[in-house]
């Protein structure tokens, strides 16, 4: 056989060369989505972790991210006035970001280092109306400015900034909801204050302590539900010490000041936590059953964690049990605290300006406790929504905030003549730490937008 003559082998070559590439481009997107799907098949990233306690983001729910450094042109497009969209379906989106974002799919964003950010926040107190005293930090005297200039650095890849822009793209007509106490306020207010730069109409809900922010150029609306507890309450001030009155904790009973209106959101955050320390009684099929701080001889107490556990079992009862819900929602993990020195009452204080190393700090005590007891129910609340081919996800901002001690208010959350001596330690300054919730927020979205 006469030998293949060479311009032949190169066509052959080229040909075999083609198909090869077309098969890895049809296999790259589904390889990520199925260990997303399957996340055992996935290695422990937990093994370096010095913390005694193992986050479930760690080894369990990989909650991957997109990577690539800023370039100049995306640090102007957040830093600046960022262009309205187009109305052209998908005209703006960066095809290489979405597709970057899908093959980053496994990367853990929840587990990492802060690192130095020279370039500062999205904003300042002064270009956004919606921070309140208590968190307005500068506004207070706070002294250092290095809180506001830290970045969330995932170990094996990186964030990338919020971008109103694809923000906007991914919400357009829809309707999203924070749910729970301050904290879950905080991350809201934090989401309309990177927004700020579009025209929005404000408004407050019935009860005066929810409010409503009507994006009217997207059809986009964001709404603040307060509901501390998250399951219906009632307070006795005749009973428990002053400020803070007994509770009334119905944990098998819907909070009707957002459960009466699931069917219309397209994505649920949701949050608590420190409300539950409390004095509290609890009531299950209206009758008495425990108790806790209740200072009663004659009643059980069941400690404060039966109540977390039950008023989330309630709350996400709530959510996939309403048949006319089609969203997504995501449970935004436990806010630790930072008191030295003493509790919040006892004269603690958070002074440090700077954040700890992930080698420096563990979750222990009460903080794994909030942490373990709301994964636990999430994943029944998963498995009770996978039935209806709902989708809950993990937006697991523990452990980077366990490192941020600096971030607090701290005294600076009030005019220093008021003269409190108590700290605030457990709310967060806008700008601060709480903008990488939303980054996270949108890492998350824009996953979902890429397994379409």
């Amino acid at each position: 056989m006469p030998p293949m003559k060479p311009h032949l082998h190169g066509r052959i070559y080229n040909t075999t060369k083609l198909i090869l590439l077309a098969a890895i481009a049809l296999l790259l997107p589904i390889i990520p989505i199925y260990l997303y799907d399957n996340p055992y098949l996935l290695p422990d990233l937990s093994e370096n972790n010095p913390s005694s306690f193992t986050f479930v983001s760690d080894n369990l729910l990989p909650s991957p991210s997109s990577s690539g450094t800023n370039n100049s042109n995306e640090t102007k497009a957040t830093t600046e006035k960022t262009e309205k969209p187009d109305d052209d379906d998908d005209d703006d989106y960066d095809p290489d970001d979405l597709l970057e974002t899908t093959l980053r799919r496994s990367c853990n964003v929840f587990k990492g280092e802060w690192v130095p950010f020279p370039e500062g926040p999205y904003y300042t107190n002064e270009t956004c109306g919606e921070i309140y005293d208590h968190q307005n930090c500068l506004k207070f005297g706070r002294p250092d400015t290095g809180f506001m200039k830290w970045r969330w650095k995932p170990s094996d890849c990186e964030l990338k900034r919020f971008n109103p822009v694809w923000f906007f793209k991914i919400v357009r007509g829809k309707t999203m909801a924070f749910i729970g106490d301050s904290l879950a306020r905080n991350q809201m207010q934090s989401l309309v204050c990177l927004l700020s730069h579009v025209p929005v109409e404000a408004t407050y809900l019935p009860n005066g302590k929810g409010k409503r922010f009507l994006y009217t150029d997207y059809n986009f609306t964001i709404i603040f539900f307060w509901s501390p507890h998250l399951v219906k309450t009632t307070e006795d001030r005749s009973k428990g010490p002053v400020p803070f009155p007994l509770v009334n904790l119905f944990v098998d009973e819907f909070d009707d000041a957002w459960t009466t209106q699931v069917h219309m959101l397209d994505y649920v955050i949701i949050s608590a936590a420190q409300w539950f320390w409390r004095p509290s009684m609890f009531y299950e099929n209206g009758r008495r059953i425990g108790c806790f701080a209740c200072n009663n001889k004659r009643v059980r107490d069941l400690t404060l964690f039966y109540g977390y556990s039950r008023a989330f079992r309630t709350a996400f009862r709530a959510i996939y049990g309403d048949k006319n819900f089609n969203g997504i929602t995501f449970l935004r993990t436990y806010s630790p605290g930072h008191f030295d020195n003493g509790a919040w009452n006892e004269g603690g204080t958070c002074t440090r300006t700077k954040p700890f190393r992930s080698n420096e700090k563990k979750l222990e005590g009460h903080e794994r406790d909030f942490y373990s007891t709301q994964l636990q129910e999430y994943r029944t609340a998963e498995s009770e929504g996978m039935k209806r081919g709902l989708k809950f996800r993990l937006l697991d901002t523990t452990h980077a905030m366990l490192l941020r001690p600096d971030g607090h208010p701290g005294p600076y959350g009030h005019p220093p003549e008021e003269h409190r001596t108590i700290s605030d330690c457990v709310h967060w300054c806008l700008p601060g730490p709480t903008d990488t919730w939303n980054e996270l927020l949108l890492h998350l979205l824009k996953l979902e937008r890429s397994s379409v």
